[in-house]
């Protein structure tokens, strides 16, 4: 099946401090790590997409990201695994998760972030590649991005499977997703079950109560060592134990996220629910066999293919990092012609990268009228994208590029001749862009090239041929 494995959730900034003790605190009965390696990586849903882009497959991450370093570095991060992010606004801080590890072991963890803020609407991008997933994964880590509502209406009428991924600060998933995964300690808040008998007994009979409260088509309780309970249609639990246990666990950080993306890509491929939990299985165990999300940083970094779409905030931090010069342009760019073109190269020339920010489908309508669009916008980001003289594309859905400005802050804002010629007022972007210090330029334009006279032409050209044919 075609289309991407769509993560959504939220999305964390982990940091790990590894190092040696070897002596005590004088003021304080404390260990005194002293830090050799500092290593950052996406936590959260951010680590399940991680880990589902390592198995070579096209990776979307719905979720959330605030307008601060620990966001840009967050995005980058992902940008770098070849994980195409489509973002909602967060107020305030990022979510930082910092473990302080010796000897394999964790021994203080540090989060920062403070309370988590409801996120801001999705744009109509998310819906539509909500709409065109292979599958989705629900990767509840209980800040809030599920709770949202237009982003819950877009999951309950999604087409492709989904598998939720739960958290017990969460809300309950969509009625109808094909599986849920909980772990026993997850399972047993969720369902206020005390856990009466073996873990076996506790695991179907709160497996069950789940599957029937949530209305969802399995459940999937991972066990650890034990591998995991299916409690599907029947009364009879199916027990998948993990192929081999490792001698050594050195740590189970991101296991069930791996257990969870495994069974949301055999899900899109067709596979059966006992045959995804299956394979789920085996693949956490491999993953914690070669030591978990400490075993990441051994592995050679996954460089992103050659067409992996690169997000716009993670290319600007890296050029800005860089000292080099952020070029911005926008427009709907509705059917490419030679006068884009020349705007671009010539826009591109002026720094070190050119962002283009292109209006959504929805607010061309709102610009252009009902009968525009003429190309979508996958389409158009798509073929902008495709130009030697373009670096990132990113969407917006508001009238103006206002907000995407706001959150990219380019060092020159280029616009074609034709929107402001000689002694003509000033882009209506430029009040904004001069807040932070940014030029606003117009390029040489070529005349006569324009999409609204592209499309004239065409019907005249179709009107002309089909009188000629009576």
């Amino acid at each position: 099946m075609s289309g991407p494995l769509v993560v959504v959730g939220d999305a964390l900034l982990d940091r790990d401090v590894t190092g040696t003790v070897s002596r005590v605190c004088p003021d304080a009965p404390v260990p005194v790590l002293d830090e050799h390696t500092t290593v950052d990586r996406p936590g959260g849903a951010g680590l399940a997409a991680l880990l589902a882009a390592a198995q070579d497959t096209e990776v979307a991450l719905v979720t959330a990201l605030a307008d601060d370093a620990g966001g840009t570095h967050l995005a980058e991060l992902l940008a770098q695994a070849g994980v195409v992010v489509y973002p909602l606004h967060l107020p305030g801080s990022t979510a930082e998760k910092i473990r302080l590890r010796a000897g394999g072991q964790t021994l203080l963890r540090l989060d920062r972030g403070g309370d988590p803020q409801p996120p801001g609407e999705p744009p109509e991008a998310v819906r539509e590649v909500l709409a065109q997933a292979r599958a989705i994964l629900v990767s509840d880590y209980g800040r809030g991005l599920v709770r949202q509502p237009m982003l819950r209406v877009a999951l309950a009428e999604a087409s492709a499977p989904v598998v939720w991924d739960p958290h017990p600060r969460g809300p309950a998933a969509v009625a109808g997703a094909r599986l849920t995964t909980p772990n026993l300690a997850e399972l047993r808040q969720l369902t206020g079950d005390a856990g009466a008998g073996s873990a076996l007994s506790t695991a179907t009979r709160a497996g069950h109560e789940l599957r029937r409260c949530w209305r969802v088509g399995a459940v999937a309780v991972t066990m650890g060592p034990d591998g995991a309970v299916l409690c599907h249609a029947g009364s009879t639990p199916l027990v998948v134990p993990p192929p081999s246990t490792p001698d050594r666990v050195e740590d189970t950080c991101g296991a069930g996220d791996r257990f969870a993306a495994t069974a949301a890509l055999a899900l899109g491929d067709g596979a059966l629910v006992t045959e995804a939990v299956g394979a789920a299985v085996a693949a956490a165990s491999a993953y914690v066999a070669a030591g978990g999300a400490t075993g990441l940083d051994r592995e050679p970094a996954r460089r992103p293919t050659p067409d992996a779409a690169r997000t716009a905030e993670a290319l600007v931090a890296a050029v800005h990092a860089d000292g080099g010069t952020v070029v911005a342009t926008g427009g709907c760019f509705d059917i490419l012609h030679a006068g884009h073109v020349a705007t671009l190269q010539a826009a591109r020339r002026l720094g070190d990268c050119l962002v283009v920010c292109l209006n959504s489908d929805g607010s061309v309508r709102g610009v252009k009228g009902p009968e525009r669009p003429v190309n979508p916008e996958t389409d158009r980001a798509r073929l902008l994208a495709a130009l030697d003289c373009v670096d990132a594309v990113v969407v917006f859905d508001e009238p103006t590029p206002h907000r995407v400005l706001a959150r990219l802050r380019p060092d020159v804002w280029v616009k074609g001749g034709d929107y402001a010629g000689d002694g003509g007022p000033d882009l209506p972007e430029a009040d904004l862009v001069h807040r932070w210090g940014g030029q606003v330029v117009t390029v040489p334009y070529l005349t006569g090239r324009s999409t609204t006279g592209t499309i004239s032409a065409a019907r005249q050209r179709g009107l002309h041929l089909v009188k000629g044919a009576v």
